[in-house]
């Protein structure tokens, strides 16, 4: 095995950064209501009043919704799904026939022409009834070829392939290799040019391809030789379009998993294959930084499907609830229970307004969305889980049977313990959590590290360094003071109901103690805050619960200005927004008084094996 140094674990370390560090958007053209968050300022103005949808774009959507409902009703047995790890190929088609995977193509390239809204309310439909069958829809446009074709594809491109996924064409996107997850400095497929660069010679793998083995075209990202940039040689990864049709395209493997066992997901392999140089997409070297766009639209697809999810486990836990009796009454009546069930609505309430004004942003084109986008995938993924986990829990042995077994025996068949299982991917797949917070945290602290990093640097002349200290110290001078001064939260000439204004009062003033405490991080730990990854994440999350409870009281403005006699949606913000308050404090609390570095050392002696001697009394695995 090879032993690796201190020195060269940072080398590697120093490369992995850079080439994210290149990848990453740096200019922010648009606002962003979760950018200045963090900033300490809180621009209600981007979220108030809450983006709706025009009655026509929600009349198209509903009148498509009705017939993807029917036809998932009459097509597709999730559990059959589950059992037979296959998707009926008449589904497939008939979808392909309905439009579902030509969703947001638009009209004049053959597609539905779909906005983002109607896009994630067709994918929470299909998530929520069926999740193997939202994967497909969902890896082949949100994160596949569509995607960053309309994006960045050339006229010729578009016209050349998008009206192929109006006819059935799947597609795929393969970046993640055996040997590298999110890092992707140390990617090995490669692209060399050939017949003077006129083609591209493609080699490698590529696993956890989504779609992978039946996709009839997809996007490859390859290493295209380097480029010398100011004496210092930078990788460059390039995006190809590559058909399955081209020869030394080979499905090596098809994964099977925990869960969604009807999905197509396998290591592909491609040995001298032979792409022509009109198939680059973008341009060369820009394969990451079309990844990192691509992710910001294609990350909002799954909070809509998981809150799918989220709801069906209501509905269930709702029944059950009533129908249920232990120890003299319904089990819905039991405080323990009752407790789980406000959670579930509140938070189900908030994933639903979080995964729709994202949407709504993404439609407007007038909000950078990219930390919007993070925030809504790692809230919702991971509130979906706790509530898939209460069901299971409510349900009981009921929960954590089969859904044939519970038919067998007579009972509805409620396949939550498949849900479970389909929906434990969620927080990994397209950024795990973790990476989700590091990327989050990261775009947050860009003002600061744009303003204090170059001060830092021993490469700049010192009287550079002086000239941006005073800049920085006088921008500081202001800032940081005003971080003190604060409103009451509430939007001048808004109408805020009593029950409402606690709450926005609340994420004002805990803004502004947000950015002091990024900026005393900072001031602390300097370039070294990298490392501090817990606190990061602790930071990141209250960052998340605020922009939720935000979200959540611009739409109840909203559905209140509509029927101001229903207080229904009113009570799940309340509730929503008095429980998100509670771990915010904890999060808080734990900022600078934590048992992180003792943590972290326990970890390494774990590593090391100074406590190999609990493994004992087990076959240890091979």
């Amino acid at each position: 095995m090879q032993t690796l140094t201190k020195e060269k674990v940072n080398e590697e370390a120093l490369k992995a950064l850079e080439v994210a560090e290149e990848a990453r958007e740096k200019e922010w053209v648009y606002p962003s209501f979760v950018a200045e968050l963090f900033q300490g300022r809180l621009r209600w103005d981007l979220i108030l009043p809450f983006p709706e949808q025009s009655e026509e774009d929600r009349r198209i959507g509903d009148e498509f919704l009705a017939k993807v409902e029917k036809f998932l009703k009459a097509n597709i047995d999730p559990d059959e799904v589950d059992r037979t790890g296959e998707i009926p190929p008449h589904a497939i088609k008939g979808l392909a026939e309905l439009g579902c995977f030509a969703l947001k193509i638009p009209k004049e390239y053959g597609g539905m022409g779909f906005s983002q809204v109607n896009y994630n309310r067709i994918l929470q439909l299909v998530g929520g009834y069926c999740a193997s069958t939202g994967v497909w829809l969902s890896a082949h446009q949100s994160i596949g070829v569509p995607q960053p074709l309309i994006l960045f594809g050339t006229e010729e491109q578009k016209r050349k392939y998008l009206p192929r996924f109006r006819k059935g064409d799947i597609s795929a996107f393969a970046l993640t290799e055996p040997d590298v997850g999110s890092d992707p400095a140390k990617m090995k497929t490669t692209a060399a040019p050939i017949e003077g660069g006129s083609y591209y010679l493609l080699n490698g793998e590529k696993l956890w391809c989504t779609n992978g083995p039946v996709a009839n075209v997809m996007v490859v990202m390859a290493q295209t030789p380097p480029k010398v940039v100011k004496g210092k040689e930078k990788k460059q990864i390039t995006a190809f379009i590559v058909e399955k049709t081209m020869p030394g395209v080979e499905v090596v493997h098809r994964c099977q998993f925990m869960g969604l066992h009807g999905i197509q997901n396998g290591l592909l392999r491609f040995k001298n294959v032979k792409v022509p140089r009109e198939n680059i997409l973008w341009k060369e070297g820009y394969g990451l930084k079309l990844a990192l766009v691509t992710l910001n639209t294609g990350r909002l697809t799954m909070p809509a499907g998981v809150t799918g999810g989220a709801k069906w486990c209501l509905s269930i836990v709702r029944q059950w609830a009533n129908e249920r009796e232990q120890w003299g009454g319904p089990i819905g009546k039991h405080e323990a229970v009752a407790t789980k069930i406000a959670a579930m609505a509140a938070t189900t309430y908030a994933m639903e307004s979080m995964h729709l004004v994202t949407a709504a942003m993404a439609d407007s084109k007038k909000t950078d969305i990219r930390l919007e986008a993070a925030m809504a995938k790692l809230f919702c993924t991971e509130a979906s889980w706790r509530i898939i986990d209460g069901t299971i829990q409510i349900r009981g042995g009921r929960g954590y049977e089969t859904a044939a077994s519970l038919k067998a025996r007579g009972e509805k068949p409620w396949g939550v313990e498949r849900l479970m299982r389909d929906a434990r991917i969620n927080t990994i797949i397209e950024g795990t959590s973790q990476i989700m917070r590091l990327f989050i945290a990261r775009e947050a602290l860009d003002s600061h590290v744009q303003k204090i990093f170059p001060i830092l640097d021993p490469k700049k002349p010192l009287f550079t360094r002086l000239v941006l200290a005073l800049k920085a110290a006088g921008y500081y001078a202001t800032w940081y003071p005003s971080q003190w001064i604060h409103g009451n939260g509430v939007p001048k000439g808004a109408s805020i109901p009593a029950a409402l204004k606690p709450h926005m009062n609340y994420v004002d003033q805990t803004a502004h103690r947000l950015a002091r405490e990024l900026f005393l991080a900072m001031a602390i730990h300097q370039q070294g805050l990298e490392k501090r990854q817990q606190l990061l994440t602790r930071i990141v999350n209250i960052g998340t619960a605020l922009f939720a409870m935000a979200i959540t009281c611009s739409r109840t403005l909203s559905l209140l200005s509509k029927n101001p006699s229903d207080s229904s949606a009113m009570e799940l913000a309340d509730l929503f927004c008095r429980q998100s308050k509670g771990r915010i404090e904890r999060q808080f609390h734990s900022l600078f008084k934590n048992d992180d570095r003792f943590a972290y050392r326990v970890a390494q002696e774990t590593l090391k094996g100074k406590y190999r001697w609990l493994e004992k009394g087990i076959i240890e695995p091979l």
